[in-house]
């Protein structure tokens, strides 16, 4: 099989994983939140620091009290934007109570009113994930060609957000595929084994 057809079954198999753990565990939000701000220190998270998360939608791991956790913290808080295909994600600013407003994909994302934020460490959904630091999405590339771009300017943190059960033995992954650095389910958080960081190499 090609690399892209070895993507497209470790995809399917990997929601399918996913969407059981979501339907079998209502609480593994708040528990993964509890685990993230027990390793606070040593993932950085300090008051000020700029952090992205996401807004989750579909079966993904519910995240929102991990957001009000890092706000409480004293985080600058940041969700993505989608700019279009085959651009960067841009990251705007998120608070408690902020009101969502519908982009593409199915989003939910800050409106243009709210302030660019350039985040330090990235938690990025996913649909597998590896102990080398491999992760897959749902391939359109947003995360990879943000994450090149991001540990071009300064060092970034990736951090990984699944439920444990999407864990596979290997990714498969190609050369712009960028790493994670950590993981973090509703189990545990765990700095990953990781490799030579990826490249930028071209947008695509």
């Amino acid at each position: 099989m090609t690399l892209d057809q070895v993507k497209k079954a470790t995809r399917a198999e990997a929601q399918a994983r996913r969407d059981a753990a979501f339907a079998a565990d209502p609480n593994a939000g708040a528990r993964l939140a509890a685990n993230v701000m027990a390793n606070a220190d040593a993932l950085g998270l300090g008051a000020g620091v700029a952090v992205s998360v996401y807004w989750p939608m579909q079966q993904e791991m519910d995240v929102r009290p991990l957001l009000d956790a890092l706000a409480g913290r004293g985080c600058r808080v940041a969700l993505p934007v989608v700019m279009g295909k085959g651009k960067r994600l841009v990251f705007r600013r998120w608070y408690p109570g902020l009101v969502l407003k519908s982009g593409s994909f199915g989003l939910s994302e800050p409106g243009p009113e709210e302030s660019e934020v350039t985040p330090r460490i990235v938690f990025a959904p996913l649909l597998a994930f590896d102990r080398k630091g491999q992760r897959i999405g749902w391939g359109a590339g947003f995360y990879d060609r943000t994450l090149a771009g991001l540990r071009a300017q300064g060092p970034t943190t990736a951090v990984g957000i699944a439920y444990a059960a999407q864990e596979v033995a290997e990714v498969p992954t190609g050369p712009f595929d960028q790493p994670l650095d950590w993981i973090a389910t509703e189990r545990e958080v765990t700095r990953l084994s990781g490799h030579p960081r990826a490249s930028g190499g071209p947008d695509r």
